[in-house]
């Protein structure tokens, strides 16, 4: 049996402006490595949290709740001010960008990127989502096919309430959209479900800033910030980032 190591959270630091970086449902803070290393270059400080559960089993993940990974988001803000930036801009990818525009509403923040960010998800998508992933790190675990085949029936039978919860959160954060007035860049894979690009419009016009923009990327799919349209990803964003008002 292969002992997989969990993923951390990171802290990059650079210059004196600080960037809360967000990543993905059932992924880890590994999304935003690549973003983060080159902000750092580019003289921004960065402090990527893992939310709890996540880069662990399945079963382990769907013992927290969509409320414990926003106390890991206020976590991972507060530490920044407890290191003395006192000027945040927040990124997030999926359900870190849904996490970013919560914090938008809810926080002082200095900017806000989101990139492939839903607008609505049922629960019952979300359960296939964690299925995959338990399938995939059960694999990596080495275990055999009878194994993974009972471990799966065994987790079907696990409640889905966290994933109702996800699914309510998300709702409320876009009823929420027009308490939003930090400058937004809002970001989507034109490769992805067209269901993101319809959410990235919806959120543009959602949202009370008029400092906002909207972008595809022709080759990016759901994970942007891991695909091949990357440079011009993170060039976008650092642009972004630079003309804010720090």
């Amino acid at each position: 049996m292969m002992k997989i190591v969990p993923p951390k959270p990171f802290f990059y630091k650079g210059g004196e402006k600080a960037v809360l970086l967000l990543h993905s449902f059932t992924s880890n803070t590994n999304d935003m490595k690549k973003l983060g290393k080159f902000l750092q270059k580019n003289n921004y400080s960065c402090y990527a949290p893992l939310y709890s559960g996540h880069g662990l089993t399945a079963e382990e993940l769907l013992t927290y709740r969509p409320s414990d990974w926003w106390q890991d988001v206020l976590n991972g803000h507060q530490l920044l001010k407890d290191e003395g930036f006192e000027k945040i801009a927040v990124i997030g990818l999926s359900l870190g960008g849904v996490f970013a525009l919560k914090v938008g509403q809810e926080l002082e923040i200095n900017g806000v990127v989101t990139m492939s960010v839903p607008i609505h998800r049922e629960a019952t998508f979300l359960q296939k989502r964690v299925f995959h992933y338990a399938n995939k790190f059960k694999q990596l675990e080495g275990k055999n096919e009878e194994q993974i085949n009972l471990e799966m029936k065994r987790l079907q039978n696990m409640s889905i309430h966290s994933l109702v919860e996800f699914q309510q959160l998300i709702d409320i954060t876009m009823d929420k959209l027009p308490l939003l007035k930090s400058p937004i860049r809002i970001l989507y894979g034109e490769l992805d479900e067209p269901l993101y690009k319809e959410s990235a419009e919806i959120i543009f016009q959602g949202v009370t800033t008029n400092q906002k923009t909207i972008k595809g990327y022709s080759n990016a799919n759901h994970l942007m910030t891991l695909g091949t349209d990357i440079n011009d990803l993170n060039k976008d964003i650092l642009t972004f980032l630079n003309n804010l008002t720090w």
